[in-house]
C-alpha cells in the first residue's frame, strides 16, 4: 500500500537526510528532514526502524511504478517512456535504494523477496520487447533489466552530485536505452 501524502512527503526527506547524513545523529537526521527528533521518535522509534520503513516504502513504490507503467499493455515504447519518467518522480528514494544497496540485499534473509516482482516484471517486459523486435537480442531480458536500473539509479545519483542535468534526464536515458551508445 502506498504511504498517505504526508507520510510520503516525509519519507523522502528522511530518505535525503539519510543520504546526505549518513553518520548522523537521530537529532540531525531529524533535522535535516525538517522534524524535530521527537516527530521522528513517534514516526519510527529507531534508526533501524526507519531505514526498514524506507527500504519496504521503497519496495511498494518500485512495484507501484512497474503497475503504472502497463509493462504488460502498453506498447513498448511508451511503456518504457512511462517506466523512467516515473522513477525520475522519485528521485530522493532512488537515492536512498543505491545508497543502501549492498551485496546481500536480494538475500532472502536480507528481505530481498520484496524486489524479486519488480527485477521479474522489468525482465518479462525486456523479454516481451525483444520479441516484438524493439530491443536487440543479443543481450539478454536479464542484462537489459541490470542496465536499466544502473543507469536509472547511476543517473540519479550523478545528479545528486551535481554532474548531471535535471532537466532532459528521462530523454537522455530513453534516447541512451533505446539506440545505444553508437554513433
Amino acid at each position: 500500500m502506498v504511504a498517505p501524502a504526508a507520510d510520503e512527503k516525509l519519507l523522502k526527506a528522511l530518505a535525503v537526510a539519510l543520504v546526505d547524513h549518513p553518520r548522523g545523529t537521530f537529532k540531525e537526521i531529524a533535522e535535516a528532514a525538517g522534524i524535530s527528533k521527537a516527530t521522528l521518535n513517534r514516526f519510527c522509534g529507531t534508526r533501524d526502524k526507519l531505514i526498514e520503513m524506507l527500504m519496504e516504502h521503497g519496495s511498494v513504490i518500485m512495484n507501484q511504478l512497474i503497475e503504472n507503467a502497463g509493462l504488460n499493455e502498453r506498447p513498448i515504447r511508451e511503456a518504457l517512456h512511462r517506466l523512467i519518467s516515473d522513477h525520475l518522480l522519485h528521485r530522493e528514494l532512488l537515492a536512498f535504494l543505491a545508497f543502501q544497496w549492498r551485496p546481500d540485499s536480494l538475500d532472502e534473509d536480507a528481505g530481498g523477496t520484496r524486489w524479486l516482482p519488480y527485477g521479474d516484471a522489468l525482465d518479462a517486459f525486456f523479454l516481451r520487447g525483444q520479441k516484438e523486435g524493439v530491443f536487440r537480442i543479443d543481450i539478454g531480458a536479464p542484462e537489459l533489466t541490470e542496465m536499466f536500473i544502473s543507469v536509472v539509479f547511476g543517473l540519479v545519483d550523478a545528479e545528486r552530485r551535481g554532474r548531471v542535468a535535471r532537466a532532459g534526464m528521462a530523454s537522455v536515458i530513453e534516447q541512451f536505452f533505446m539506440k545505444g551508445a553508437a554513433g
